[in-house]
């Protein structure tokens, strides 16, 4: 009888084995069926299209200028402190590359090359200055990614006018669903972080409903009511949550879409997000039947093969462990918080790259004081000549961006002849309303710290007041 436990748990695992082989090999044979093309295409010219207004706006309002070519100084993320802006006019050329990029992908001319085009240039402008990062940045770096790797040019594109192939018009599945499953997750995750003390209270929704009491009809009697606070607050969470559900389900897409129209449209109205309103509701066309825009143009006679041609050997197994792969780390990404201690809103530790959009309301004033330990000499630093107003918005409520500063200026005091110089910051900072109080240990020499990524900081102070107060004014210049 003892001899036969160990055969059992074999036999057991053979058998968990053999159905996890056979869900496996399900789940690669489902992402290579073939599928119209007709919405992915459809989402590139969007995407194209949104994306050479967005490289316009840059050139249009002088930011090409402002963000890369005034200042004298810049925040680069972990692990790129080599990027830099390109030296005199460079940047107004990667923008010029970026638009026209843009317009390859838009046209689906050498569609390939543009997409691929399209992310360098998108991706390195975007990692040039943490200031400037926006969750809405972050995603079109992603989906510029994966527009390199999916046959988005099968539809309505130059490419497949004047270089017709035998599939033309067909894509396999796993081309729509990794683009579905990214949207959904950006949703979702925005749905969980909504889940905080904060917001459950209604900050900071509160305070920037109040500060916009000027806006006609709804501003003196809407937005400064408790139920126009509820309404935005917890219908906000209770959208994020769902709305990835409703588009997935074929009878509640329709409401889904009027919900995504009145969302982001009721945000553009409301806040200056710049063109994430409309590449949300671009975004919306992955969701729809992948046939539906050909048959909104009166196409319908095309026909979709039930077999692609068999693939190389390599293939199938490669395009499971990219999906999986890609989508194992944008679930796990948004959860890092975690790994830290305290409020993730008050330490940044872990709140990019999660999409915790519009959770918060910071404002800060900042003292940076340098001592010469030879002399004993001690002055204050004044960073709002090497910064933009931009710049020094963030960093006065962003630890790791102040230490970035404070270690330069090391740098910079050690040329001049000062050796180990001692630099303490103080930095009072408000959250979401909340009393102003110290970030930062303002007893530490933080040009001695090193930033940790995967670890807490002992140098910031963790927040004193866990849920906000219910306040009843905020500067609209103090909202992230």
């Amino acid at each position: 009888m003892a001899e036969s436990q160990p055969h059992s748990a074999m036999h057991r695992s053979a058998r968990v084995q053999a159905f996890l082989t056979t869900r496996i090999q399900a789940m690669s044979q489902g992402l290579l069926k073939p599928i119209d093309a007709a919405s992915l295409g459809a989402f590139r010219i969007l995407f194209g299209a949104i994306m050479l207004w967005e490289a316009y706006r840059y050139y249009h309002y002088d930011r090409i200028f402002r963000y890369y070519i005034q200042p004298q100084f810049w925040f680069p993320y972990e692990f790129f402190p080599f990027l830099s802006p390109l030296p005199g006019h460079g940047m107004y050329d990667v923008f010029l590359v970026m638009a026209l990029s843009a317009t390859g992908i838009m046209l689906g001319l050498f569609y390939r090359i543009s997409a691929i085009l399209f992310f360098i240039t998108y991706t390195y402008v975007f990692l040039l200055d943490k200031a400037q990062y926006n969750n809405h940045y972050y995603l079109v770096c992603l989906v510029a990614f994966l527009l390199i790797f999916v046959d988005a040019h099968r539809w309505a594109s130059l490419d497949q006018k004047w270089r017709p192939h035998a599939q033309a018009g067909v894509i396999p599945y796993w081309q729509l669903f990794i683009l579905r499953s990214q949207l959904f997750l950006v949703y979702f995750f925005g749905g969980i972080a909504k889940i905080n003390a904060d917001w459950l209270v209604g900050e900071p929704i509160r305070s920037w409903l109040r500060a916009r009491s000027h806006y006609p009809l709804v501003g003196q009697t809407f937005f400064t009511s408790e139920i126009g606070v509820a309404f935005f607050a917890y219908g906000g969470l209770f959208f994020d949550l769902t709305i990835g559900f409703l588009l997935l389900w074929r009878r509640t897409r329709l409401v889904a879409f009027l919900f995504i129209l009145f969302f982001n449209l009721t945000n553009k109205w409301l806040f200056n997000i710049g063109i994430f309103p409309y590449m949300m509701i671009a975004c919306t066309i992955l969701f729809v039947e992948p046939d539906f825009p050909r048959r909104i143009l009166r196409r319908a006679s095309f026909s979709v093969p039930e077999t692609l041609p068999s693939p190389a050997k390599f293939y199938r197994p490669l395009v499971f462990g990219f999906v999986t792969l890609y989508l194992v780390v944008q679930i796990l990404l948004p959860f890092r918080h975690w790994l830290y201690r305290g409020e993730v809103s008050w330490t940044e530790q872990g709140h990019r790259f999660s999409w915790h959009m519009k959770l918060r309301s910071k404002s800060g004033k900042l003292t940076i004081t340098v001592t010469d330990p030879q002399t004993g000499e001690s002055w204050q630093d004044d960073p709002s000549g090497k910064l933009s107003t931009r710049q020094l918005k963030r960093m006065e409520t962003h630890p790791d961006m102040i230490l970035y500063y404070v270690q330069r200026l090391k740098k910079e005091l050690e040329q001049e002849g000062i050796s180990n110089p001692i630099i303490k910051v103080d930095a009072l900072v408000s959250l979401n309303g909340r009393p102003s109080q110290q970030l930062i240990n303002s007893e530490v020499n933080l040009a001695e710290k090193t930033w940790t990524v995967f670890s807490s900081s002992d140098w910031i102070i963790p927040l004193q007041t866990t849920v906000s107060p219910k306040v009843h004014q905020v500067s609209p210049d103090a909202v992230e």
